[in-house]
């Protein structure tokens, strides 16, 4: 091995978000990571739903706004078309007490 080109390698402690405290060898130090073996999905076959800084909560108020516009939007759809049905059946409503 070549003298000065690899890393130090130190003891090492990883704390996960969860509490959970692992002790390894690596090159940092210290780690924090926000999820481990002891609480990720796949390890643990618990669905858990984790929200990173509110993302899931901004996605839904994003696209709240827009099904909101896209139900008011077929509300009026189907008011014009219930408009123009009743015009349609006035209209021949009249004719026939004309006849």
């Amino acid at each position: 091995m070549k003298d000065k080109i690899h890393p130090k390698y130190f003891e090492t402690t990883i704390t996960c978000a969860c509490g959970n405290v692992i002790n390894t060898r690596s090159t940092v130090k210290n780690i924090r990571v926000e999820i481990c073996s002891a609480c990720h999905p796949f390890f643990t076959g618990k669905q858990k739903l984790i929200d990173t800084a509110g993302r899931v909560e901004r996605f839904r108020r994003k696209y709240k706004s827009l099904e909101e516009k896209k139900e008011n939007k077929e509300a009026q759809s189907v008011e014009k078309q219930d408009s123009a049905l009743r015009q349609a059946k006035g209209g021949e409503q009249d004719r026939t007490a004309e006849k």
